[in-house]
């Protein structure tokens, strides 16, 4: 028997990365997941792998959706109820990056990542709670970032706006736990994903090649935070490399 047999998962930005780790990881424990993100013919490609996206018959279902439009997120709460009548699990994952000398920075860049990083998570917490509320429990887990703790340069929209996943992942959890929800965030360290594939940071900055850790190391803390008991949150969890530079790092 998997330790997630007869739950269901939204895992937004589930087409690639951390995401897509994450859902392998509950697909794997007996989890039905749908899997959000606004890149179409990646998320189908990534259902289809993990062997879904045979419309509502799981395990894995794809809903193409941006987590910054209001109306999209709702369809993709509703959608998941109407096919499966319930929800346990809220992955907030979809994440943006962007960054510059702040002299350089434009309102384009920092509305993309704060709409992207944090409406989208609010968004979901939201239509979440609705659900769970009456469900009488679940489970939210974002993901942060070591950015929210330790800023690297020229990455003013992307920190600011990890900082403000914590402050949303601590008032969730707050405002849940008298109705059994449970709010959590996952900060990563590096992370070997697409957009790191050569290993070095994406601030503009070139500090050379860094340590990485896999999306895999990320999914089995996912899951841990998953499958604790009703009555127990992991609140906030850090996962680097060993090597990399954090403590210290400014």
């Amino acid at each position: 028997m998997g330790q997630l047999d007869g739950k269901v998962a939204i895992v937004t930005g589930g087409g690639s990365g951390i995401g897509k780790g994450i859902a392998k990881a509950f697909v794997e424990e007996g989890c039905t997941v749908v899997i959000a993100a606004r890149n179409a013919d990646r998320l189908h490609a990534a259902a289809k792998e993990l062997g879904g996206d045979a419309g509502a018959a799981g395990p894995v279902v794809a809903i193409p959706t941006d987590v910054t439009n209001e109306e999209q997120m709702v369809n993709l709460f509703s959608k998941t109820m109407e096919w499966f009548g319930r929800l346990d699990i809220l992955v907030s994952n979809s994440g943006a990056f962007d960054g510059a000398p702040v002299e350089d920075l434009t309102m384009e860049q920092w509305q993309r990542v704060l709409q992207v990083n944090v409406t989208g998570p609010f968004l979901g917490a939201r239509e979440a709670f609705k659900i769970m509320k009456k469900q009488g429990g679940g489970r939210i887990i974002n993901i942060g970032s070591i950015s929210a703790q330790r800023p690297r340069h020229s990455s003013l929209p992307y920190s600011t706006s990890k900082y403000a996943v914590t402050g949303l992942t601590h008032s969730l959890a707050l405002e849940g736990r008298d109705f059994g929800i449970a709010v959590s965030v996952l900060h990563p360290g590096n992370v070997m994903v697409e957009r790191r594939a050569d290993g070095k940071s994406t601030t503009g900055r070139d500090e050379g090649v860094e340590p990485m850790i896999s999306t895999a190391d990320m999914a089995r803390t996912a899951l841990l935070m998953a499958t604790l008991p009703a009555d127990a949150n992991m609140l906030e969890a850090i996962v680097l490399p060993l090597g990399q530079d954090y403590l210290g790092r400014g």
